[in-house]
């Protein structure tokens, strides 16, 4: 680093995080550059130790959330959004390595259609996991079957958007300068996926939130004729899936909830 950013970032600055497997810290640092393209909003990479698998990062003081910093929030993410991806499942342009969402793998493959990607790429692995784990029964995992036959049988056009992909309301931050977005998985993907995993683990000021993404205009603004958040329970099969895989059989239970809403509505 030059002696600019050494001024700009000194030590008490920046958070060094450890990356939890082989390619961990090199994928964030691919993936929080990515989403930065379209936002200042998501914090910066100031190095990449690749042999020591270790990733720094600025750090963010912790400020009391606000619903003018929320909004603020949605705005930025309409504008992550709106970079937009080659397909969906792609991955951060020039980046071949491993996808993350925790410390769980997933992949990363291009696709032409949503309900294609999601599906084979985020839910269904997930759920058989946690099946194999008996976190979830095999009447549970039919379900979810069911209501992924469901979405390719629907076969969506789906907006196609840059989206951050683990965007509970931990990785959401807010500091003392505004909004501050950690700990992507990102790729190619639905915008509403962000949406719906801001409401499963309770965001603070969703409604504002969303207020100021869609006076952005944000991606879902006139999806399904503005009845989208209809939808959002399809959204949360995937991170719902991953939990009942390695947080046990209570999101398994949601899971299963979340699917046969999903056939619901999709029928």
């Amino acid at each position: 680093m030059s002696n600019a950013r050494d001024e700009a970032f000194a030590a008490g600055d920046v958070f060094v995080k450890q990356g939890s497997a082989p390619g961990a810290a090199a994928a964030e640092a691919a993936y929080l550059r990515w989403l930065r393209e379209g936002s200042a909003a998501v914090v910066e990479v100031i190095e990449l130790d690749e042999g020591a698998n270790t990733v720094t990062i600025e750090r963010v003081d912790s400020a009391r959330p606000t619903a003018d910093a929320a909004r603020e929030a949605g705005r930025e993410l309409a504008a992550i959004h709106a970079m937009g991806a080659d397909a969906f499942g792609a991955p951060a342009d020039g980046w071949d390595g491993p996808n993350f969402i925790g410390r769980a793998q997933q992949e990363c493959r291009p696709v032409e259609r949503w309900a294609e990607f999601y599906t084979a790429q985020r839910v269904l692995p997930f759920a058989e996991k946690a099946n194999r784990r008996g976190n979830v029964d095999a009447g549970g995992l039919e379900t979810v079957k069911r209501a992924c036959n469901a979405l390719l049988d629907e076969d969506e056009n789906a907006p196609l958007a840059r989206i951050h992909g683990d965007l509970w309301a931990g990785n959401l931050l807010f500091s003392s300068t505004g909004p501050r977005f950690i700990d992507p998985a990102a790729h190619g993907g639905h915008p509403l996926t962000d949406i719906a995993m801001l409401e499963l683990f309770g965001a603070p000021h969703l409604s504002a939130i969303i207020e100021g993404y869609l006076a952005a205009g944000g991606a879902l603004g006139n999806a399904f004729g503005g009845d989208w958040e209809r939808r959002i329970p399809i959204h949360q099969l995937h991170p719902l899936a991953v939990h009942a895989y390695t947080h046990g059989p209570s999101y398994g239970s949601a899971l299963v909830r979340a699917a046969e809403e999903t056939l619901r509505l999709v029928r």
